[in-house]
C-alpha cells in the first residue's frame, strides 16, 4: 500500500500506478527533493517541531541515499509513485520512525514545486552558460574574418555587401536577448514555496525564510494557493528555450545553405558532418539539419505546457505532473544544440574566396548608384527608376554595372561623372555604411566592443 493508503481499504490497480506514477521522469529531481528535505528537516529542529536528534539522522540518511542514487546503487520501484515517495520510503527503512517525521508541516504539492524550482533555477543557469560559451565563438569568428565580404540578402536575393563579422554579429545579438530572457526564468524560479503545504499553509511553527536561505532562494512565495499551483516560471523557461531553438535553426539553415555547393561559402569540419550509405562522396551538415529540426519539439513542449496549464482551477491538480518532462525535455535540447552549434561554428572553413566572387553577381552596387544621384539632387525615386534602367541593360548585355562605360551612365543621366565607379567598389559600398549598427568595418569595431563588455557582464551571472 501507498505511504498515503490510510484512507483506503485497496490499492490501485498494476495500471493505474504505472499511468499515474510521475517517477520515471522526476527521480531525475533527486537532489532537489534531498535538498529540500534537509532543509525542511533543519528548520523543524529550530523551530523545535521535531528533536535535533531527529533532524540529525534525517540528514544523515537523506545523503545516504543521496550517495546511492549518485553511484547508481539505488533501485527505484515504480509503485513508489513519485521521487518523493520512493526518498522518504528509502529514509525510513533506513533511520526508522524519524524518517516518517520529516513530512510534518508539509505536503508533497509544496514539496514538487521546490523541487522544480531549483530544478529551474539551475537548469537556467546552465543554459546561461551554454549561451555565453556559444556567443564567444560567434565574437572570434567575427573578428577573425572582420574583412570578407559577402552578399547581403533579402528575400533570399542579393542585396547589398555587407562583412561576414557583420552577419555573425546579428546572431550574437539574437543570443544575447536570450541570454536575457533565461535569466529571467532564472529569476522567475527563484522563491521559495516550501510550507505552502498543500494549498493553505499550516498550523506549525514553520520558518519559510530559513528553508529560502538555505536552498538559496531570494525570497519566499506571497500566497500558498498560488505556490502549489503557479507554473509560470517554467513556461517562462520553455519559451526561452523555444525563442533561442528557433535563432539556432535560422543560423542552422544558413549553415546548410552555405555548405552547399551552389554556395560554398564554408566548409564544415568531418566532426561535425556525416556521409552517405550509398553515395561515397557525399558530406552531409546532418547536425546542423538536426538542430533545425529540433527546435520543432521544443516548440511543441512550449504548447503542451500551456495547454496543460490552461482551465485549471486552484489549486493542485494531478495534470500538473504533467508539467516537468517537457521543461526537462527543452532544457537539455537546448543545451545540446547550444553545443553542438558552439563546436560547429568553431571548426568550419570559412571560403572568403567564395563569397567574395558572389558579391560580384546580382548587382548589389545598384543602391550606392542611386543615391550618387540623390546626393547630386535628383528625387531619390527618379534615381531608383534611372538605376533600375541600368540593372535591365546589364540583364540584357550579360554584364554587371562596372563593365558598363560612363556614355551608358550617361544615357541615362547627366549627372554621372567619371567618379561614378568609386560608388561601385564593393569594399567601400560596405564601408560607407558608418551609421551606428551598420556593415562598416568601424561600425563593427564598435559592435564587437558592445558585445564583447556584455559577453563579460553575463558570465558573471
Amino acid at each position: 500500500m501507498a505511504l498515503w493508503s490510510g484512507r483506503f481499504t485497496e490499492n490501485v490497480s498494476e495500471f493505474t500506478q504505472r499511468f499515474g506514477a510521475s517517477l520515471p521522469v522526476d527521480k531525475q529531481l533527486y537532489a532537489q527533493d534531498i535538498a529540500g528535505s534537509k532543509a525542511h528537516a533543519r528548520m523543524l529542529g529550530a523551530q523545535g517541531v521535531i528533536s535535533q536528534e531527529d533532524v540529525d539522522a534525517i540528514v544523515a540518511g537523506l545523503d545516504r541515499i543521496k550517495a546511492r542514487i549518485d553511484a547508481g546503487e539505488f533501485e527505484f520501484d515504480i509503485n513508489d509513485e513519485d521521487i518523493h515517495m520512493s526518498v522518504e520510503k528509502a529514509l525510513i527503512a533506513d533511520i526508522g520512525e524519524a524518517g516518517a517525521r520529516l513530512h510534518t508541516g508539509r505536503s508533497r504539492n509544496d514539496q514538487v514545486i521546490t523541487d522544480t524550482r531549483l530544478f529551474a533555477k539551475q537548469r537556467a543557469t546552465d543554459l546561461m552558460q551554454a549561451n555565453v560559451a556559444l556567443r564567444q565563438v560567434l565574437v572570434d569568428q567575427a573578428k577573425a574574418n572582420i574583412d570578407v565580404l559577402l552578399p547581403g540578402y533579402t528575400h533570399m536575393q542579393h542585396a547589398q555587401p555587407v562583412f561576414l563579422a557583420h552577419h555573425l554579429l546579428a546572431y550574437a545579438h539574437m543570443f544575447a536577448r536570450d541570454f536575457k530572457r533565461l535569466a529571467a526564468a532564472r529569476e522567475a524560479a527563484d522563491v521559495n514555496p516550501l510550507g505552502s503545504a498543500a494549498l493553505a499553509g499550516t498550523t506549525y511553527p514553520l520558518d519559510r525564510r530559513m528553508t529560502a536561505e538555505e536552498l538559496g532562494f531570494s525570497g519566499v512565495t506571497a500566497n500558498s494557493l498560488d505556490a502549489v499551483s503557479d507554473r509560470d516560471f517554467l513556461l517562462d523557461l520553455d519559451y526561452a528555450a523555444t525563442v533561442s531553438c528557433v535563432h539556432l535553426s535560422r543560423l542552422a539553415e544558413e549553415i546548410v545553405l552555405w555548405s552547399t555547393s551552389e554556395f560554398g561559402f564554408i566548409t564544415l569540419s568531418d566532426a561535425f558532418s556525416t556521409g552517405s550509405s550509398i553515395m561515397p562522396q557525399k558530406k552531409n551538415p546532418d547536425f546542423a539539419e538536426l538542430i533545425r529540426g529540433k527546435a520543432g519539439r521544443v516548440v511543441g513542449d512550449l504548447v503542451a505546457l500551456l495547454v496543460t496549464l490552461k482551465s485549471l482551477p486552484l489549486a493542485y491538480n494531478k495534470d500538473l505532473q504533467e508539467d516537468k518532462e517537457g521543461v526537462i525535455d527543452a532544457a537539455r535540447t537546448l543545451e545540446d544544440c547550444y553545443t553542438c552549434m558552439t563546436g560547429m561554428l568553431q571548426t568550419m572553413t570559412v571560403n572568403a574566396d567564395a563569397m567574395r566572387a558572389q558579391v560580384a553577381k546580382g548587382y548589389l552596387g545598384a543602391t550606392d548608384v542611386a543615391d550618387y544621384l540623390a546626393k547630386k539632387g535628383l528625387p531619390f525615386r527618379r534615381a531608383h527608376e534611372i538605376v533600375g534602367h541600368l540593372v535591365l541593360l546589364c540583364d540584357q548585355r550579360g554584364c554587371g554595372l562596372e563593365d558598363l562605360s560612363l556614355e551608358d551612365f550617361k544615357a541615362e543621366s547627366d549627372l554621372f561623372e567619371a567618379d561614378i565607379t568609386e560608388a561601385l567598389d564593393l569594399e567601400a559600398i560596405a564601408d560607407a555604411r558608418t551609421t551606428e549598427g551598420g556593415t562598416s568595418r568601424e561600425a563593427i569595431r564598435v559592435q564587437l566592443a558592445q558585445v564583447e563588455q556584455a559577453l563579460a557582464t553575463d558570465r558573471d551571472k
